[in-house]
């Protein structure tokens, strides 16, 4: 069954409340992870580099598949229902089982990650917390269950957690911005950004495992298309809140991992909890002690802006999957007062639960939180490989119409340019998520982790789909 942006989809009517605004803001709170600064800082200046390549080769392609392909066909559901046109029944289950199944480990590692975070807004009496599994477990269990509750009692409401992230994304950014420079000028940087330190080595193995931890970093704007059938003018809205939101984000991407380095040197970056240690770093040199606490309040909200932006949209892929009856109907059922998918998120945070429960055992907590990002990392880029081969085929298709929606650029062969670019990036970056990265206490184990995972989830999607079939 095709569901189109004007059809009342499930037990209810969805209601379309978003306008350009409020997917500007859901954008920016979906795709600037503000972690991912003191990510890319640990690879020091040559990150700077990598940072402009991962928006040529990823960013750019995939911010034009989806404005071409929301145009075409904005429907409740976004990567999977073009999945679905392009590739048929099955292909667009996979899709969008994998694109659900990838934030149920996602959200755990972020959960992990704001439960560091917030220890910072404590100063040193909380920071020996950050090891202890009963406190990252109640930290991200109480988190979760909030935001989705948030959620369920409607849309309204859940869009003002992902705008409070967005806002105080911006807000770290801007406060870097002023404080590093003022610690630059009177103390100098803490990192040598030389011409020489500029340049990556592209054949290395660790530069290249860092670049699919960047290209992740700007995957998130196929998330705002799958709450279509909520928007008001999904055709006008998408595409011009995805040209004003990317040049943000990429901007703030290049010149805040630049921050970081200017207060920390890049060695010594955290992987967890690098912006408020830059932050109280910064504050140690112009005298402003209480900076590494606001970084840390400030990290808190904008990520918890991202997980409350994630859980608003990724819920609407198995809810419209459940229409189509592959998964069990109830999750495809609205709330009959919000006009919310209230079964597919409590589904997803039960799920979320588990998997915090289980994933901390036998492993420390930062190992524990790189398993979940590279699992995140293989299933979530399963439906881009999808979306980005979808692309030239459903431009094909259309143009065999006399269809007039055509936002990739290069004519008949932008679309098969910009999808092989996207694509090849997309399959490295799965390829290198599998391998475990330097100081892994066991490589054996890691790997095992990562890939039994990956097809125990996609084989329990497979049983889902073979019994809707059957049905």
């Amino acid at each position: 069954m095709s569901i189109s942006s004007e059809q009342s989809i499930g037990n209810g009517q969805l209601r379309r409340a978003l306008g350009v605004r409020d997917i500007v803001l859901i954008n920016i709170a979906a795709v600037l992870g503000v972690r991912w600064l003191s990510t890319a800082a640990q690879m020091g200046p040559s990150s700077l580099a990598l940072w402009l390549l991962a928006v040529l080769v990823f960013f750019v392609p995939c911010s034009l598949a989806v404005m071409e392909l929301s145009s075409r066909q904005p429907g409740e559901g976004g990567i999977y229902l073009w999945s679905k046109s392009a590739f048929g029944e099955f292909h667009g289950f996979i899709a969008g089982w994998a694109y659900w199944v990838n934030n149920v480990f996602y959200f755990p590692s972020l959960l992990m990650f704001l439960a560091g975070a917030f220890l910072f807004i404590g100063g040193e009496r909380w920071i020996d917390l950050g090891d202890n599994a009963f406190y990252n477990i109640a930290f991200s269990l109480v988190l979760i269950w909030i935001v989705i509750g948030v959620n369920i009692i409607g849309v309204e409401r859940g869009k003002w957690i992902a705008s409070m992230g967005a806002f105080a994304a911006i807000a770290v950014f801007v406060v870097l911005i002023i404080t590093g420079i003022w610690a630059w000028a009177t103390h100098g940087s803490a990192t040598n950004f030389s011409a020489a330190e500029l340049v990556p080595d592209v054949g290395g193995f660790t530069t290249l495992t860092f670049f699919a931890t960047m290209t992740f970093a700007f995957a998130g704007m196929e998330l705002a298309p799958a709450m279509a059938g909520e928007m008001r003018d999904p055709k006008r809205t998408i595409p011009r809140a995805i040209v004003i939101s990317g040049l943000m984000i990429a901007f703030i991407y290049v010149v805040g991992t630049s921050l970081v380095m200017v207060a920390v040197p890049a060695g010594q970056v955290n992987v967890i909890t690098g912006i408020p240690q830059a932050f109280a770093a910064i504050g140690e040199r112009i005298s402003l002690p209480w900076l590494g606490a606001l970084g840390g309040l400030l990290l808190v909200m904008s990520s918890t802006g991202g997980l409350g932006a994630w859980v608003t949209g990724v819920a609407r892929i198995p809810y419209v999957i459940g229409i189509d009856r592959y998964l069990p109907s109830a999750i495809g059922k609205t709330h009959p007062r919000y006009g919310t998918p209230h079964v597919s998120l409590i589904t997803q945070g039960i799920v979320v639960s588990l998997i915090i429960l289980s994933v901390s055992a036998g492993t420390t907590i930062q190992e524990a939180y790189i398993i979940l990002l590279d699992l995140s990392i293989i299933l979530y880029f399963i439906p881009f490989l999808y979306m980005f081969a979808a692309l030239p085929i459903l431009r094909r298709r259309a143009a065999g119409n006399n269809e007039g929606v055509t936002l990739v650029p290069l004519g008949n062969a932008g679309p098969w340019i910009i999808g092989g670019l996207g694509f090849a990036a997309t399959m490295l970056s799965v390829i290198l998520a599998f391998i475990p990265p330097a100081g892994t206490s066991n490589p054996t184990l890691f790997v095992t982790k990562v890939a039994v995972s990956t097809f125990l989830f996609i084989g329990i999607g497979l049983g889902f789909y073979l019994r809707g079939r059957r049905a």
